[in-house]
């Protein structure tokens, strides 16, 4: 189950469309007036993004499903809540899609999409890391071209995405984690450096093995030193922790937190430094970290009983804070959670 925030009526006030059971809906702010966008067959998608894809000026959904890979998506059209969104093909040549991004790849001032290709079967791209320029024609193109970052060379069941500059050269590089289990390899953090054209091979580097369950991993300057360091969780594992550069040194944000299987990195509290958020399907817990600009973090309960895979922040009471939106898997739920601190 996924779910995205944004304004998809366009009456300047937030939305959600979120995807369960083989449906795509979009419920309309403030009353959660539910919308059904698409019942196809088999459209069950685990990974979700937004943005304005064709370039009209309002926002478009792309949807990713696991397996078979398939990413997909949705014309957002002139009266969202009455008209048809029309369906567009991204990609059908991934496979184990644990993960979906946006981001400027090739810094042509143009979105492009990130995703893995995490399973090992005979596919055009197994265990590997791709990205995926929108088409001059997205609404007539059959499918998105897509460049291998890491072709074959993310094994172990990789799941989602980081993006940012890492080294310093003014090029956003990628990172992921690879679970490991069932597969023999895996249980480690990565991030792959992006060359001078990005269409080429990037290079690995290997942030920590001997992480169990790795999932979820960003990059950002933490402790505020200048240096871009990893915050990362172990969601078919246990723990939250960040990597500190150059060393890449551990350190424990919540140690014992059971499957922290969603991340986010950015600054909740608008004091200038990097907080993170999950939501841990073991446990039923969502957490937000708080940091103090130095890499201590205070520990904050967000709620219970809540479950999810996807986590998003955004401001959903338009108060000028960022509130988090959270996609229940066994809690059956889409929820948002309002942030206490204006």
């Amino acid at each position: 189950m996924t779910a995205v925030a944004g304004d998809f009526t366009k009456d300047g006030r937030p939305d959600i469309i979120a995807n369960s059971g083989n449906k795509t809906r979009l419920f309309v702010g403030p009353n959660w007036k539910e919308i059904l966008l698409d019942a196809t067959p088999g459209h069950d998608f685990i990974h979700s993004e937004t943005f304005d894809v064709d370039g009209d000026g309002d926002l478009d959904f792309i949807g990713a499903r696991y397996q078979p890979g398939l990413i997909i998506w949705l014309e957002q059209p002139d009266h969202p809540l009455t008209d048809p969104w029309p369906l567009h093909v991204v990609s059908k040549d991934l496979n184990g899609i644990h993960g979906l991004l946006k981001g400027d790849v090739n810094r042509d001032g143009r979105i492009d999409l990130i995703a893995n290709s995490a399973q090992p079967m005979d596919t055009p791209f197994p265990e590997s890391l791709l990205w995926l320029a929108v088409p001059k024609n997205p609404r007539t193109a059959p499918s998105w071209e897509a460049h291998p970052l890491a072709l074959k060379d993310a094994p172990g069941l990789s799941h989602y995405l980081g993006f940012g500059d890492v080294n310093g050269d003014g090029r956003p590089d990628a990172a992921t984690g690879a679970k490991g289990e069932p597969s023999p390899v895996g249980n480690y953090f990565a991030w792959w450096e992006a060359p001078e054209d990005s269409t080429k091979p990037w290079k690995k580097h290997v942030i920590a093995e001997k992480q169990i369950g790795a999932t979820n991993i960003h990059p950002g300057d933490v402790n505020q030193d200048g240096k871009t360091d990893f915050i990362a969780s172990r969601g078919h594992g246990h723990g939250v922790v960040w990597f500190e550069a150059p060393s890449w040194r551990e350190h424990g944000i919540h140690a014992s937190l059971k499957e922290p299987h969603c991340l986010i990195v950015l600054d909740m509290d608008a004091d200038g430094d990097l907080d993170a958020a999950t939501c841990a399907y073991g446990d039923k817990q969502a957490w937000w970290f708080e940091n103090d600009g130095k890499g201590q973090f205070t520990n904050h309960l967000v709620a219970t009983d809540q479950e999810a895979y996807d986590i998003r922040a955004f401001d959903m009471d338009q108060d000028g804070d960022l509130d988090l939106v959270i996609s229940g898997r066994a809690s059956n739920n889409v929820a948002w959670y309002e942030n206490p601190r204006r």
